[in-house]
C-alpha cells in the first residue's frame, strides 16, 4: 500500500464544507462551484489519503469511521492556517505578536480574569505572558525590560525611564485568626499591642527596597515571599498582618479571619499604577490592555478572589 500523499488546503476545506453544508450540492452553492467539481475534489482527496472519507451508498453522503477522524484533522489544519493568516495581517498592521504583563500579587484575581477575558476577545492573535510579583518586583521587571506593562503599587524608583498612571486602588485590612490573642481585645487595638505579636510581612524579591520596610510594626516578623502562604498562616492563627479585602472577604464572613480595629484605621488604600518604560512606546494591544486596568470599577463588589 502506497504512503498517503499531500492533500491541499483547498481539498480539506471542500471536505469540511460538504459535511457542514449537508452534501455536495449544498457545498457547491456555498463555495460557488459546480457539484461535479466538489465531487471530483473529494475523490482526489480520498485518493491522496488512501482512505474512503464518505459513504455514498445513501442519498446523503455520510462520514466513514476514517472520515470522522480525518474531519477532525482537517478542521485543525484549516483553523491553524486561518490563525496564521490573521496573525500575519495583524503583524503587518503593527500589532504585537506577544506582550508580557506583570501584575501585583495583591490585585484581585477575579478582576484580572475579567480583564484578560476581554483582552483575549479583542486581540485573539496576540500571545500573552503573565507574571505576578509583589512590591518592587513589578517595577524591577518593567525597568529591566522583561515586561512591557506593569500594574502595581507606587514605583519604588521614581525614574525618568518610567511612565506611570494611577489605576485604582486595593483595600488592605489588618487581620488575624479568631483564636489569636489580638482577636480577643475589645475596641481599638493599640499599636503597642500589635508590636508584641508576630507580624507576617510580604517580602520584596527585588533589590529596589533594600533596607526599607513598609507597614512593619511588629518587633518580631516573618518575611514571606508568597501571599497565599501568608493567607494560610493567618487562617492558621499564626501572627497577624494586612491582606487584600477581596482575598479575605469570605474568610471574614465565615469567621475564619477577624478584622482588627487598629489606631491607624481599619483599612488602608493601596494605590495601583500602570507603568511602562517611557523610552519603549506600548503597542496597540498593550495600550488597550493598560486602559482596561485604568478603567476598572473598584467600587463594585469583586466576588471571589
Amino acid at each position: 500500500m502506497r504512503d498517503p500523499g499531500q492533500p491541499s488546503l483547498d481539498q480539506l476545506r471542500v471536505f469540511i464544507a460538504v459535511i457542514d453544508h449537508g452534501g455536495f450540492a449544498h457545498a457547491a452553492r456555498a463555495l460557488h462551484r459546480t457539484q461535479s467539481v466538489i465531487s471530483y475534489t473529494i475523490a482526489n482527496l480520498e485518493d491522496q489519503l488512501n482512505v474512503a472519507l464518505l459513504d455514498r451508498s445513501k442519498r446523503k453522503p455520510t462520514l466513514t469511521e476514517a472520515g470522522k477522524a480525518m474531519l477532525a484533522d482537517a478542521r485543525a489544519v484549516s483553523g491553524k492556517v486561518d490563525s496564521m493568516r490573521a496573525r500575519a495581517k495583524a503583524l503587518g498592521a503593527g500589532l504585537e505578536a506577544e506582550i508580557c504583563v506583570v501584575v501585583d500579587v495583591m490585585f484581585p484575581m477575579c478582576m484580572l480574569v475579567k480583564v484578560l477575558e476581554a483582552f483575549q476577545q479583542e486581540y485573539p492573535t496576540v500571545s500573552l505572558r503573565l507574571q505576578t510579583e509583589g512590591l518592587g518586583s513589578v517595577t524591577q521587571m518593567v525597568l529591566d525590560g522583561r515586561c512591557q506593562l506593569g500594574i502595581g503599587g507606587m514605583p519604588m524608583v521614581m525614574s525618568n525611564a518610567l511612565d506611570r498612571q494611577l489605576a485604582g486602588h486595593i483595600t488592605m485590612m489588618p487581620v488575624c485568626g479568631p483564636a489569636h490573642p489580638l482577636a480577643q481585645l475589645e475596641g481599638i487595638v493599640p499599636t503597642a499591642a500589635l508590636r508584641e505579636h508576630l507580624q507576617l510581612v510580604l517580602t520584596d524579591r527585588s533589590t529596589l527596597t533594600d533596607g526599607q520596610d513598609f507597614g512593619v510594626l511588629g518587633l518580631r516578623d516573618w518575611r514571606l515571599g508568597d501571599l497565599h502562604s501568608k493567607h494560610a498562616l493567618l487562617r492558621g492563627g499564626i501572627g497577624w498582618g494586612s491582606m487584600p479585602e477581596a482575598m479575605i472577604s469570605e474568610d471574614l464572613a465565615n469567621g475564619r479571619l477577624v478584622k482588627l480595629r487598629v489606631q491607624d484605621g481599619d483599612s488602608l488604600e493601596y494605590p495601583l499604577f500602570a507603568i511602562h518604560r517611557s523610552d519603549n512606546q506600548l503597542g496597540p494591544a498593550a495600550t488597550w490592555l493598560k486602559q482596561q486596568f485604568i478603567d476598572l470599577d473598584y467600587t463594585t463588589p469583586h466576588g471571589a478572589y
